[in-house]
């Protein structure tokens, strides 16, 4: 994270600016700190006045405030302005006010996705969401990609075990944006699900509700050459109503409570602690093919193809029960 606004100025096409005026009311820094409710985050909407009729031909308030959201001027944020993990799956950015430029406001729909870098790694996506780029059939399967710093490893101590999503940046009830490579990236499923999918849900509802678009977008950040993020800056702001509906600027955590990740390589351990659980846990290797569980040294574990394999860190009872059998070569 300490090279997150290099990256994102690297990656991001349309360059943004920061918000340099001081907030203008208590109720505008209520909304900005981090542990706030979710709801109060995205209706965090435009900081001004309704227009007096009876001030015709002068400034308003409002006007006043909006042009001072979208100053013009260099990005001033520091790397020091994303705290560090705490336990919360996102933390507010720039008192939760997105870096959108005046010119970026449109009501047109559309959607953006970056080439991959020379690493293979996803950057900064982009789209103005209306209920046309919205799906209106089944999704379809993802398990062809295998984006960078990927790995099929499952922890008892991850609800639903897996410890990576493939994780869409535009989630696919937004942009309908299934097995696009520029659009997925390695995420826990933290991230996926406690980080990112509740902001994704609040603007799908949004849109589905008013018929008007949010402009959003989100930016991977990666720390020099590592193959896995360290989350994602999540920007939206709905259009039609001037960011009454929806305005929020989050980064959400690539964390997974309870695992160590190396960031440069996607691999991954359990953290260690005083539970006697986690004391007993074990590295396996599972074929989903055989239904058959090794020892990682064992020989049989390099015929095992790479899309039957799966390791598994845990205790050797929730294997078995899981319906999975020793192996009799090397009796796990």
């Amino acid at each position: 994270m300490r090279n997150l606004f290099g990256i994102i100025a690297k990656t991001n096409r349309k360059k943004a600016v920061c918000f340099l005026a001081v907030l203008f009311t208590a109720a505008a820094i209520a909304v900005s700190g981090c542990g706030v409710e979710i709801d109060t985050l995205m209706q965090s909407g435009n900081p001004g006045a309704e227009t007096d009729p009876t001030h015709e031909g002068e400034q308003t308030e409002f006007e006043t405030e909006r042009s001072r959201y979208f100053a013009e001027g260099e990005n001033t944020v520091s790397p020091e302005d994303i705290p560090p993990y705490d336990g919360e799956p996102y933390a507010v950015i720039n008192d939760n006010l997105p870096f959108f430029t005046e010119e970026e406001i449109t009501s047109e729909s559309f959607e953006s996705y970056s080439e991959l870098d020379e690493l293979g790694r996803c950057g900064t996506v982009y789209a103005n969401v209306g209920q046309d780029l919205m799906p209106t059939g089944e999704k379809g399967s993802i398990g062809q990609v295998k984006p960078t710093g990927w790995h099929t490893v499952k922890y008892d101590v991850v609800n639903g075990g897996y410890l990576y999503n493939r994780c869409h940046l535009i989630g696919y009830q937004l942009t309908a944006e299934n097995a696009n490579e520029r659009n997925l990236i390695t995420g826990t499923r933290y991230l996926n699900v406690t980080g990112m999918l509740p902001f994704e849900n609040r603007v799908a509802d949004y849109v589905r509700e008013t018929n008007h678009h949010v402009l959003y977008r989100v930016t991977p950040v990666f720390d020099g050459e590592n193959l896995l993020a360290d989350g994602v800056l999540m920007e939206a702001r709905s259009v039609e109503d001037d960011g009454e509906g929806v305005c929020f600027c989050v980064f959400a955590y690539n964390v997974q409570p309870g695992v160590a990740i190396d960031y440069a390589t996607g691999e991954s351990r359990l953290e260690k602690d005083d539970r006697a659980e986690t004391e007993d846990s074990t590295e396996y290797i599972l074929n989903t093919n055989t239904m058959k569980f090794h020892k990682p040294s064992c020989q049989s574990v390099e015929k095992i193809t790479e899309e039957n394999k799966t390791v598994y860190v845990g205790n050797r009872k929730d294997v078995t029960d899981l319906g999975y059998e020793p192996c009799k070569a090397c009796n796990p």
